[in-house]
């Protein structure tokens, strides 16, 4: 029973971790950006203020909207929150959650959170955003088998789709992680952070024209509390895809190995210090390219995907 409190408290943890330090890795990456523009940038605390502010605004509601309208910023800021209970956040050992879902549910429900905010554009009478939710389902569409083949391919060397155990194998073997098949995973699991992100070269995050925006035209009907809740949810994607990149395939160190608390709170502060390499390199990565027009987004995920394939082609050959 003690350990069983011990992995739900850890578990909640590692929720409360996702929730809060997330708006300030959005602020990091921001500042990142301006600095390597050659500006000052905004405070990395910029977006605390700009989600308390938005909670203190009314919202504004159509007539003609549905209950999806309403609910959808909700599902998109929880689903976040119930993959990081499946996924190595803060601990090597596996805690209460860990086995209720593998990395294709991990998957699923972070779609589940983008069909509903995809549905609600589609439910206002603002003419960009069911052309958004066009877009976003063209590349989440183009996306999932990337997802999909990418844990497939981890999987071989853990024979396990369990997060836990994927990063219990790479903890193990050092070499797993410098095979050549595995580095192609890395590169398109990396291009496929940049597509669900919509950060540069798929589309421009800090863009301001509404015809041009992909992710971001979803948003533009919602107000005060739900603006708020969809701006939260986009850092909290950010920010698990960082943990699952980093704590899953790359990095599986930095980790509490041990049930003492003290081990779990130090782990904070490492897994934090590799997600802020991981934002110099995003940020350096986005800056080096150019936006792509709307029909050369699919060349970029139809890249990613045929690394997929051949990363798997290549640890296939190497099992045999």
């Amino acid at each position: 029973m003690p350990d069983l409190v011990h992995h739900l408290l850890a578990n909640l943890l590692q929720a409360a971790f996702l929730v809060f330090f997330s708006p300030l890795v959005s602020g990091v990456l921001a500042r990142i950006e301006e600095m390597l523009q050659g500006k000052h940038g905004p405070s990395i605390f910029q977006p605390y203020r700009d989600i308390a502010k938005l909670f203190t605004k009314e919202e504004l509601i159509s007539e003609d909207s549905s209950w999806v309208f309403r609910f959808a910023p909700r599902i998109q800021f929880v689903m976040p929150i119930f993959v990081v209970l499946l996924v190595p956040a803060l601990t090597a050992y596996p805690l209460f959650f860990a086995f209720m879902g593998d990395m294709v549910a991990a998957g699923f429900f972070l779609a589940l959170g983008g069909f509903f905010v995809a549905l609600a554009a589609m439910d206002t009478g603002n003419v960009y955003g069911p052309v958004g939710a066009s877009r976003t389902r063209m590349v989440g569409f183009l996306s999932e088998p990337v997802f999909i083949m990418v844990f497939f391919s981890v999987s071989y060397i853990a024979n396990s789709t369990i997060p836990y155990a994927v990063n219990a194998a790479f903890s193990a073997s050092w070499a797993s992680s410098l095979e050549p098949a595995h580095l192609l995973v890395l590169v398109a699991f990396f291009m496929l952070i940049l597509a669900e992100n919509d950060r540069i070269p798929v589309d421009n995050a800090a863009g301001k024209t509404e015809i041009a925006m992909i992710g971001h035209s979803k948003n533009l009907e919602y107000s005060g509390p739900g603006a708020a809740l969809m701006k939260w949810g986009g850092s909290m994607k950010l920010m698990l895809l960082a943990i699952i990149f980093l704590n899953v395939l790359l990095t599986p160190w930095g980790l509490a190995t041990t049930m003492a608390w003290s081990n779990i709170f130090l782990a904070i502060p490492l897994v934090l210090a590799k997600i802020l390499v991981f934002l110099v390199v995003l940020a350096t990565v986005e800056m080096s390219l150019a936006k792509l027009r709307l029909f050369r987004i699919s060349e970029f995920l139809a890249t990613a995907f045929v690394i997929c394939v051949f990363a798997m082609s290549v640890r296939l050959v190497g099992l045999s």
